[in-house]
């Protein structure tokens, strides 16, 4: 009885208290902007974020403990969070329509632009010490740090949009996706055939190094304060792109929102964002407000949902103490971050995950890419004393 009271007493106290308003001001806004569409977003949003911290689904620390240690256990939950959205991905992006919602998948480009975004993506990953939705959870959960990150996230994004129209003149292929190629079932068996021998090939790296395999599905899980196994948090975080597909007919993003905030703040110090090739089409984002713009509504969410969860973990302790060479890091980190996400298509949400489960070529490239400058980040990581 006193284990079910304890969240309960947690959330009575003003921070949390301050939390739950902001959750439900957030969802207020989102339904007075957007409607029970974009309230359902915002709560698709939340989830998300109580998921990313509960299950620490952290892409940059599970990519760092496979490149220095062979530790395989993100990695192995990443594949297997790919392999469940790929089973309702694959035949509703062919047949265009899911539940009633016509939807589509992100299909983009390979080129110099992609693999050059990709490369600073995955190094500043390392040096800012988030990805997208990384950087998202950990200032939900109280990192000063990382709101330096967001910061210059945000700035590197909008420097980029306002250059677009000389990146999206660098070479590139068509779009491929192997969905409308080869078809959905053979596309999703050999996407399956695929996740499956990355699992085998990690998973062999791991047990060659330490002679045995971490669990994915320890410790239990404690749904409210947490943690959660990291395989329910890859079952959680399909759950959310496939949500975020059935409600706004596109797969889920993040670092979209970064530069339209970016442009909105611009656009206070006299710059005309509408004029810039990257918001061709899509002016509309500019004069509306946040919250009818669905990438920023679930970013605000994946804040509040992960603020709620350190919470009711007792884990919100937020430290203002941050050493000179870890804030140069997270301010040349979270450039690379913003630029390289633009160049790149996205990140590791955006890019990889709903790009390799739209189908899309450009997914693997991304990865291939990005995962390279993790490597370097990290070798780069003692220069700027980061652990």
């Amino acid at each position: 009885m006193l284990l079910a009271q304890k969240p309960l007493a947690i959330l009575a106290r003003p921070p949390a208290l301050a939390a739950v308003a902001a959750t439900l001001l957030l969802i207020a806004l989102a339904g007075l902007n957007g409607g029970a569409r974009m309230v359902v977003l915002a709560g698709i949003g939340v989830f998300a974020g109580l998921a990313l911290y509960h299950a620490s689904f952290g892409f940059t620390a599970a990519w760092r403990r496979f490149i220095l240690e062979r530790k395989s256990a993100g990695l192995r939950a990443q594949l297997i969070m790919l392999g469940v959205a790929s089973l309702v991905f694959f035949p509703a992006l062919a047949a265009g329509s899911l539940l009633g919602q016509p939807v589509g998948g992100y299909v983009f480009p390979v080129g110099v632009a992609l693999v050059t975004g990709a490369f600073l993506f995955g190094l500043g990953m390392q040096l800012g010490g988030g990805c997208g939705s990384g950087t998202l959870f950990t200032i939900g959960g109280g990192s000063v740090r990382m709101v330096v990150t967001l910061v210059f996230f945000i700035l590197g994004s909008t420097l980029a949009s306002a250059y677009a129209e000389h990146w999206f003149a660098w070479p590139k292929f068509a779009p491929v996706s192997v969905v409308y190629s080869l078809g959905w079932l053979p596309a999703l068996a050999a996407m399956i055939v695929g996740l499956a021998a990355l699992y085998a090939l990690v998973t062999k790296a791991e047990t060659a190094r330490h002679g045995s395999l971490a669990s994915i599905r320890q410790p239990a899980t404690q749904w409210l304060t947490g943690p959660w196994a990291l395989i329910v948090g890859a079952l959680a975080l399909a759950l959310v792109n496939i949500a975020t597909l059935i409600v706004s007919g596109w797969p889920w993003g993040i670092t979209g929102a970064f530069a339209l905030w970016g442009a909105k703040i611009a656009s206070l110090f006299g710059a005309e964002p509408a004029t810039w090739a990257f918001f061709a089409g899509n002016e509309a984002a500019l004069r509306g407000s946040l919250f009818t713009d669905v990438t920023s509504v679930m970013d605000f969410g994946i804040i509040l949902g992960a603020m709620l969860a350190a919470m009711l973990a007792g884990k919100f302790k937020p430290g203002f103490s941050i050493p000179a060479r870890s804030l140069a890091a997270a301010v040349i980190g979270g450039l690379l971050l913003g630029v390289g996400a633009r160049l790149g298509t996205g990140c590791n949400i955006g890019a990889f995950f709903s790009g390799t489960v739209s189908g899309s070529l450009h997914g693997w490239v991304w990865l291939a890419f990005a995962f390279a400058g993790n490597v370097v980040g990290v070798k780069l990581r003692p220069l700027f004393k980061l652990d």
